[in-house]
């Protein structure tokens, strides 16, 4: 794995964890998403734009914008229930966990994509680690066990879907007009779903307006930098290496969230560490 997709990953499970926690601590999770999304697409759609001219043809990539449009759709919606339902530091090494499983078995028959024997361990890593961190006793969640595991599971289903159609979709369109056209996509199909409660959202800004700004900041802007890594190495590569975020979800859930001992969780997190590293020094 190249030097700048290692570090383009990194900043992205940086970004990709904070605003997973603050979405955690909103009171209604999926006109929180909603809202961040829809102000970040806001933000990046005018510099993807600019973008469609110089690609040539765009509308090679365009079904997988439309693909990844839905599948996102449905995870926002199974991310939002499984915060409702489940600790944060439960149900996202979960969701996240299954994704990076899923996806180099995909990948195998969809890309031809082979992980050398150092980026397999790496991966197997990284999975061991993520199913220590999902059954420390102390990660599980007092109410709603069986709900949030659900649903997490579900969110998981997606990110391997949504994984593999934007890894096909970025070798045919650039990352910033596709993230872009995505996001809009996304905030468009969504909203008549957001806009029918609208004093939730009224409320949902009311209390949490600074966080919604931040996370716009970070959540499309974290996954375009994994847009960008998915041009320079293997999507299984990159998805497993991704998951560092779940070294910083440890912190995040047992010293800000409250939600327990940060010892099992860095035991855990310390195996998913150590997968990144084989899979950072594995040549493709």
């Amino acid at each position: 794995m190249s030097g700048p997709a290692i570090a383009l990953v990194v900043c992205a499970a940086v970004l990709h964890a904070i605003w997973n926690a603050l979405a955690k601590r909103a009171d209604n999770q999926f006109v929180f998403l909603w809202s961040s999304v829809s102000l970040a697409t806001l933000l990046l759609l005018p510099a993807g734009l600019a973008r469609l001219p110089a690609e040539g043809t765009p509308a090679a990539g365009l079904p997988f914008v439309a693909a990844s449009v839905a599948i996102h759709a449905l995870y926002f919606y199974a991310l939002g229930r499984s915060y409702r339902h489940g600790d944060f530091s439960r149900v996202y090494p979960m969701a996240r966990g299954l994704g990076v499983a899923l996806v180099p078995l995909v990948a195998l028959p969809v890309f031809g994509e082979r992980l050398s024997w150092l980026g397999a361990l790496g991966v197997g890593f990284v999975v061991l680690g993520i199913a220590a961190l999902s059954v420390t006793p102390s990660a599980l969640p007092v109410n709603g066990l069986g709900t949030g595991t659900a649903w997490a599971l579900v969110t998981g289903l997606t990110i391997a879907a949504y994984s593999l159609v934007d890894k096909a979709g970025v070798a045919r369109l650039h990352p910033m007009p596709y993230i872009a056209l995505m996001g809009l996509g996304l905030s468009a199909l969504l909203a008549p779903v957001v806009l029918s409660d609208r004093p939730a959202i009224a409320r949902e800004w009311r209390r949490h307006w600074r966080a919604i700004l931040v996370a716009s900041a970070m959540n499309l802007t974290s996954y375009l930098l994994v847009l960008f890594a998915f041009r320079l190495s293997k999507v299984g590569y990159v998805v497993a290496a991704r998951e560092l975020s779940i070294l910083f979800s440890a912190f995040i859930g047992s010293l800000w969230l409250r939600e327990g001992r940060l010892g099992p969780r860095l035991a855990g997190a310390s195996v998913v560490l150590a997968g990144v590293v084989c899979i950072a020094v594995a040549r493709e």
